[in-house]
């Protein structure tokens, strides 16, 4: 219960303040200010898939996000009337490929694993994808209707949109709080400024019933997810599965794939918790396997993921990701082997 209520503590205190409330915010205003033809143009269904999933699988480079945060992103472009197969694409590759992440993982799991998560995450995130579409969007899927806004209020939209990506990318590129407060406190005057300027009461009050919207139905969800995470990781220690990932076997992988699926990482901390999993006997491949397939999912991301996509698509995408985590972790300790 302890391990519990600190996990849900520590990730109150680390990411609603900094990650998650920005990630709403940004999710609301895709949902309610931008234009339906702007989101079909590169993630629709009918949108050239070397558009669309070049682009969900590219996007998260920009992005400090982890399995959690990336869920109200990911809920806005879907019930945009993104296509499922971009949608899960960015999904899937938003966690894990950020310039952050990788970098990171480079400098304290070596390079060769740096190299190989980049790689492998922009290119099985399409292939997630791919699968999803052919296995669930054979018709054509009916959205919600919305509001289009003409040239100058679709521009607006677009600043908008780089303004709060920089209020959610700043805490991720400065670690002390006088540089955060320097930068954050300007960017989100102008930011609330321009909003009131360039946008009805109208539109703002769309705005803020889609970010509520979407704090009502991913947050409880999130937190009960996050307090049993956490009591998995204090019952389940490290040495105990280091202990089964050792070696490039099929079993050692999978298990990495699986146990890292269960656990929640943060944002950056699969790195250190793979490290030392690494010094205690785990192999390259699971290492792999946990990186891609820990940041991609945890238990509250499944938990989510289910409700938005259903039960039955959300199993599909679960058992994608941990299937080819798997796969990708084997191939990579051969090679390496």
């Amino acid at each position: 219960m302890n391990a519990g209520v600190q996990s849900v503590q520590n990730y109150l205190a680390l990411h609603v303040l900094l990650c998650l409330i920005p990630a709403f915010f940004l999710a609301g205003a895709i949902a309610s200010l931008f234009s339906k033809e702007s989101v079909l143009k590169f993630f629709g269904a009918d949108a050239p898939k070397y558009v669309s999933y070049s682009i969900a699988a590219a996007s998260g480079c920009l992005l400090a996000v982890c399995s959690c945060t990336v869920l109200p992103l990911f809920a806005g472009i879907y019930k945009r009337g993104a296509g499922i197969g971009p949608a899960t694409t960015f999904l899937f590759s938003a966690p894990a490929i950020n310039i952050l992440a990788i970098v990171y993982t480079a400098k304290i799991l070596g390079y060769d694993l740096g190299l190989a998560r980049a790689i492998v995450a922009v290119s099985l995130s399409i292939v997630v994808g791919l699968t999803m579409a052919s296995m669930f969007e054979r018709g054509k899927v009916e959205r919600n209707k919305i509001t289009t806004f003409g040239e100058e209020k679709h521009k607006n939209s677009a600043l908008l949109f780089i303004l709060l990506l920089g209020i959610l990318v700043v805490p991720e590129i400065f670690s002390t709080w006088t540089m955060m407060a320097a930068i954050l406190v300007p960017l989100i005057t102008v930011t609330i400024y321009l909003s009131f300027k360039w946008f009805t009461r109208e539109e703002l009050s769309s705005w803020m019933g889609e970010t509520w919207f979407l704090v009502k139905q991913i947050t409880p969800l999130l937190l009960i997810g996050v307090f049993f995470a956490g009591v998995i990781v204090e019952v389940l220690p490290s040495e105990y599965v280091a202990r089964f990932v050792g070696g490039e076997s099929v079993s050692s992988n999978l298990i990495a794939s699986v146990s890292g699926a269960l656990m929640y990482f943060s944002t950056l901390t699969e790195v250190p918790i793979i490290s030392a999993l690494t010094l205690l006997g785990m192999g390259k491949g699971p290492a792999l396997s946990m990186l891609l397939a820990g940041p991609a999912l945890s238990l509250p991301n499944m938990i989510v993921i289910s409700r938005i996509l259903g039960a039955k698509r959300g199993a599909s995408y679960i058992t994608l990701v941990v299937v080819i985590a798997t796969l990708a972790g084997l191939g990579f300790g051969y090679v390496i082997g």
